[in-house]
């Protein structure tokens, strides 16, 4: 009898320990310059796996959400410590985990939080077979604007983030995107991308238009000669402007001539 008792006590502890989530925690790292995550899937466990969670029993609060995403490696969950003196900072669920290279081995994340929309960004990656996490934040002294924050997606190219941060959508290239003020985010709406899909245009509430080139860092600020909140401004902006190219083949929108007739096909 005593050994009938021991076996099903080992089953039970054996089925709790199946049954416990394996997670491990990871301190998110500082993006470095130049750096590739395009790494290729050599093993049949390298890729991530994103997995909706839906927790019926929770009401669905900011602070207890009822659905979430998890990142997993293997059987592994990710936990992002952000906080690297406090475990307790670390937190497996996310609002966003998108894939950012066909190799599947790169997710751009977003954890979920009662933040909400300054939630912070990261990227879950491999480098050399290893599991990183890079955080995508940069500070800023001027307030945040949460009408800009977070995450916005530029037709099929590539990623947004807090106006400070392009992230391309199929070899995980990070571009970091220069400040008209070099202490504040961008702070205008994303407006148009240059046909060559290398410079974002931000409507300025100043009444400019600026530009970024984000592969090499150029910039231009041009006169939008009107209110940028007057309706219709995308056809405005259409019929009296036109994208001009540099000696060095960087693409602006610049005011066009008035005997120039513009394509719409360039600003799609």
């Amino acid at each position: 009898m005593k050994k009938i008792l021991y076996a099903l006590t080992l089953s039970v502890i054996l089925f709790s320990c199946q049954q416990k989530e394996i997670t491990k925690n990871y301190i998110p790292r500082v993006l470095t310059a130049n750096e590739k995550f395009n790494e290729p899937q050599n093993i049949t466990d390298s890729a991530f796996k994103v997995i909706r969670v839906v927790d019926e029993k929770r009401e669905g609060t900011p602070a207890d959400p009822k659905e979430w995403l998890t990142i997993k490696r293997g059987d592994t969950a990710i936990r992002i410590q952000a906080n690297p003196n406090d475990t307790a900072s670390a937190n497996g669920n996310f609002a966003v985990a998108t894939y950012v290279n066909t190799q599947k081995t790169t997710i751009l994340a977003q954890v979920k939080d009662k933040s909400g929309l300054t939630a912070p960004f990261f990227l879950v990656t491999l480098k050399d077979g290893k599991t990183e996490v890079i955080q995508l934040y940069r500070p800023s002294k001027g307030a945040p604007n949460e009408k800009l924050m977070g995450l916005y997606r530029v037709g099929r190219d590539g990623f947004l983030i807090n106006q400070d941060f392009f992230v391309t959508n199929v070899n995980a290239k990070v571009y970091l995107m220069k400040r008209q003020n070099p202490e504040e985010r961008i702070n205008g709406q994303f407006f148009v991308m240059s046909p060559d899909k290398e410079t974002l245009v931000f409507l300025m509430a100043s009444g400019q238009l600026y530009q970024v080139h984000f592969s090499s860092g150029e910039t231009h600020t041009e006169p939008l000669g009107t209110s940028p909140s007057i309706e219709g401004i995308y056809n405005y902006v259409q019929t009296n402007f036109s994208w001009t190219k540099t000696k060095r083949g960087v693409s602006f929108l610049k005011r066009s001539n008035d005997d120039r007739i513009v394509d719409i096909s360039e600003f799609k």
